[in-house]
């Protein structure tokens, strides 16, 4: 036997399309995984927040068989798929046009694969069950599946985590994924918020937008929303 390139000719490769210029960067893509837990205002906003304030190029949406249960319950029934979660955000239509939906039985979507590159992933709301999945490794459906490739690529993965009070199995699930890199970060209100009459909602949903995108890198000016308040 001979090594590699043996008596052959050698062909010399040529100058990459990087390095001649031709490549471009590559477009920016964040995952949005909704789960079956309350607080859906919290994944519309993020959804709102992101594609109408940042210059993202996609944004990928995962709704699983629960979030549509409580996407029902909580936004009404047009919102209780993908492709409705997206057609009912308060957004022009290029803005929309930039959010790619995904069935979650579909393990062949690009963000099933480390190769695909994703600047983040964020689950939100994410349930108890959700948490315990990903902790565990299990990608039943593409939504714990993206979460798995976060993970495993060290890429940053944000867990809203929507449960209170939170057992020991969950806050062990949520130790054992704070140790393998996700954030987590529960939905809790910054008290030091000045709010309007009849705003606290908003500005608490706002809020928490805010701390999600610092995670991912995404630094909004929101000076409205930071510590001091003004």
């Amino acid at each position: 036997m001979h090594s590699f390139g043996e008596d052959s000719e050698v062909v010399r490769p040529t100058r990459s399309r990087l390095e001649t210029g031709e490549m471009r960067g590559n477009p920016r893509e964040f995952a949005l995984i909704v789960s079956g837990a309350s607080g859906m205002v919290l994944a519309r906003r993020f959804a709102e927040i992101v594609l109408e304030n940042t210059p993202i190029d996609v944004l990928h949406l995962v709704v699983t068989a629960a979030a549509a249960q409580v996407l029902a319950h909580e936004l009404g029934g047009a919102w209780a798929t993908a492709d409705g979660f997206r057609d009912q955000l308060a957004l022009s239509d290029e803005e929309k046009g930039r959010v790619q939906t995904w069935s979650d039985a579909n393990l062949g979507a690009p963000i099933a694969s480390g190769s695909h590159l994703l600047e983040g992933t964020v689950v939100l709301p994410c349930s108890a069950g959700m948490a315990g999945a990903i902790s565990l490794g299990i990608s039943r459906g593409l939504a714990q599946r993206a979460a798995d490739v976060a993970l495993k690529q060290h890429r940053p993965l944000v867990i809203g985590v929507r449960e209170s009070p939170l057992s020991e199995i969950l806050l062990k699930n949520l130790l054992r994924l704070a140790r393998a890199g996700a954030h987590i970060v529960p939905p809790m209100p910054a008290f030091y918020l000045k709010t309007d009459e009849g705003r606290t909602m908003d500005r608490f949903v706002d809020h928490y937008c805010l701390r999600v995108l610092d995670l991912l890198g995404i630094h909004l000016e929101g000076s409205n929303l930071r510590w001091p308040p003004r």
